[in-house]
C-alpha cells in the first residue's frame, strides 16, 4: 500500500475522505502501533504539509506524555500531564483547537515557528493512551473539519 499512496485535491474535506481509506488499508493487519502511527504521521504530513504532526504517548508512572512518532522538526520529548495545549488535551480527554498559540495560557513552544495547533486525545477503555498533536505555520489553520476527520483517523488507532 504505501507504494500506492496518492495524494487527494480539492476541499479539506474531500482530501481527508479521499485519505480515510488509503490509512485503512495502510494499517489493516499491522498491529505494531508505532509503525502505524508513523504511516499515519507520513501520509498526513504528506498530504497536507502540516509544519509539525505527530504523537505522544502516555507514560502512566510519570504522569507525562513521551514523544512518539512524528514527521517535521525536533520536538519536546516529555510533557507533564497538565501542562501545555498536549498536557491540557491529555488532562481535560478533549480535544483542543488553538488558533493562535502565542494566545494559549502555558503553551509549550517547541518551535517558535507554530502558530496555530489542534491535539487530540486517543482514549481506550476510557482512558487516554495517546496524543495525537498537529502543529501549522499559519494563524488559524485548524478547525471542525480538521477535528472531526483527525478523529476518525486517529481513532482507528484505538481499536
Amino acid at each position: 500500500m504505501a507504494e500506492n499512496f496518492v495524494k487527494a485535491s480539492g476541499s479539506k474535506t474531500e482530501q481527508y475522505r479521499a485519505l480515510l481509506p488509503q490509512i485503512v488499508g495502510l494499517i489493516e493487519g499491522e498491529d505494531n502501533m508505532i509503525a502505524n502511527m508513523a504511516n499515519i504521521t507520513a501520509v498526513l504530513k504528506s498530504q497536507f504539509d502540516f509544519f509539525w504532526i505527530g504523537f505522544y504517548l502516555v507514560d502512566e508512572h510519570k504522569d507525562e506524555l513521551v514523544l512518539g512518532p512524528f514527521q517535521g522538526p525536533v520536538a519536546c520529548t516529555r510533557i507533564p500531564i497538565g501542562k501545555g495545549v498536549c498536557g491540557s488535551a491529555w488532562a481535560e480527554q478533549k480535544t483542543i483547537i488553538v488558533p493562535d498559540v502565542d494566545a494559549f495560557p502555558g503553551h509549550i513552544a517547541c518551535s517558535g515557528f507554530s502558530k496555530s495547533e489542534i491535539v487530540l486525545p486517543l482514549v481506550r477503555s476510557g482512558r487516554v493512551w495517546a496524543i495525537m498533536d498537529v502543529d501549522s505555520d499559519v494563524l488559524n489553520a485548524f478547525d471542525e473539519t480538521d477535528a472531526h476527520y483527525l478523529s476518525e483517523i486517529s481513532g482507528l488507532l484505538s481499536t
